[in-house]
């Protein structure tokens, strides 16, 4: 009888553990279920959708409009000179400086847009072909392409220093040569600035087709609508000439270049308004390759490299340089840049540029 009491009060005592240690693993049961659905430990075929929530913008800009995040240049253009052997009235990176860069430094800078992710380079002036007669230009475009390996490598001229030896010797390395024609009427030209003497501009448009078909190299016209060819209609020689594209800009202002005490050009009596270009558009819009650009599309849509290949801020209507990408590399300096990437898309920036993708018949 004595041994008895010690054993009941012992079953009672481990009736009563029983019970705590059961709420215990009750308790622990539950968090672990809720562990598993907030840490998403749940076999894959009964895991919950997660909703994603977009950011607003994909890159932030400071209060003076200069990105905080790094903007890839995939579309470069290079403007390493800025004379010309014409006086466009309406031209707004006009002959302020006489400045061409060292061969090797202006390879060392493209260099460097390159491993910042650079797919296209346009090569622009002034005039290109001015610098030691095409030379130092093809040079350049030999590099981009045989040593660089740049998807697309493009020039725009005004084609009239151009020569045929020229494409013999780096036409291979070209994708796509623009040159720039902005009437069909030669008093026209004359009247723009881009008057040849006894040259005349049109015939040599032409003469520069062939050879670009022969020599396997895309053909691309760009024309600036301005107060003297807004009423003209293209529609025929545009066709007869079938460029891949033709690029067709509003005539801009760029307060220092053609607007303003400092600039070398008045450009203001070349405006047309927006209806007035959007008239040229509609007449013209049975022309495939049409590819227009507004004052709006075109100001900050360009990624522009001046001589010292400084990044051009257009934001503010005039360029206001950043600092040089061989002093600081392209990462910094694209921040002053004022890129406007979505209007980049938007315009139609990125497109098929290699002539190897172009699908060509020559």
């Amino acid at each position: 009888m004595g041994m008895l009491v010690p054993t009941a009060l012992a079953a009672r005592l481990l009736s009563l553990f029983q019970q705590q240690l059961g709420s215990l693993w009750s308790g622990l049961a539950i968090l672990f279920c809720w562990l598993r659905i907030a840490l998403g430990w749940l076999d894959p075929g009964k895991r919950q959708p997660q909703v994603q929530v977009e950011p607003e913008e994909t890159q932030e800009t400071q209060e003076d409009g200069n990105s905080t995040q790094s903007t890839i240049p995939v579309s470069v253009n290079y403007h390493f000179t800025r004379q010309c052997n014409y006086k466009c009235g309406f031209c707004f990176h006009t002959a302020k400086t006489s400045f061409v860069l060292p061969l090797e430094e202006a390879k060392r800078g493209l260099l460097l847009l390159k491993q910042a992710g650079m797919e296209k380079i346009n090569f622009s002036g002034g005039e290109p072909f001015l610098q030691d007669r095409g030379e130092y230009l093809g040079k350049l475009v030999r590099f981009c392409k045989e040593e660089l390996a740049l998807p697309s490598v493009s020039i725009v001229s005004n084609g009239s220093l151009i020569r045929e030896r020229w494409f013999k010797d780096y036409g291979d390395y070209l994708d796509i040569l623009a040159i720039s024609c902005d009437s069909f009427d030669e008093q026209v030209n004359v009247l723009i600035g881009r008057g040849q003497g006894k040259k005349n501009h049109v015939e040599n448009l032409q003469k520069l087709r062939r050879w670009c078909r022969d020599y396997k190299v895309a053909f691309k016209i760009n024309s600036v609508i301005n107060r003297f060819n807004v009423d003209e209609d293209m529609n025929e020689h545009i066709k007869a000439l079938s460029p891949v594209r033709w690029k067709v800009f509003q005539c801009l202002l760029i307060e220092g270049e053609n607007s303003g005490e400092d600039a070398l050009r008045e450009a203001e009596r070349f405006l047309i308004s927006n209806e007035e270009f959007e008239a040229f558009l509609e007449r013209h819009k049975e022309v495939s390759c049409l590819v227009p650009e507004s004052n709006q599309k075109m100001k900050d849509s360009y990624l522009i490299l001046d001589e010292y290949m400084r990044f051009l801020n257009c934001t503010g209507g005039r360029k206001d340089p950043s600092r040089s990408i061989l002093d600081v590399g392209v990462e910094e300096a694209i921040k002053f840049s004022g890129f406007d990437e979505k209007m980049f898309l938007k315009r139609g920036g990125k497109y098929v540029w290699s002539k190897a993708d172009l699908k060509l018949d020559w």
